[in-house]
């Protein structure tokens, strides 16, 4: 069960409303340029990219 999911204001989460509801969970906002407030987030991209390079077109 996910309680909240803390997205960036990037154009690929215009639809952030289907998933609030397909999710039946609260969506978040992280202000611009504070990358911290969404630390988890942060870390888990880090490690992803250390078996998926950014350049692979994957994960974009």
């Amino acid at each position: 069960m996910v309680k909240s999911i803390t997205f960036d204001n990037g154009m690929e989460f215009n639809y952030h409303h289907a998933i609030e509801h397909y999710l039946n969970t609260t969506v978040y906002f992280a202000e611009p340029y504070k990358s911290w407030q969404r630390g988890t987030n942060e870390n888990t991209n880090g490690l992803i990219r250390q078996f998926i390079p950014k350049v692979s077109g994957h994960f974009t």
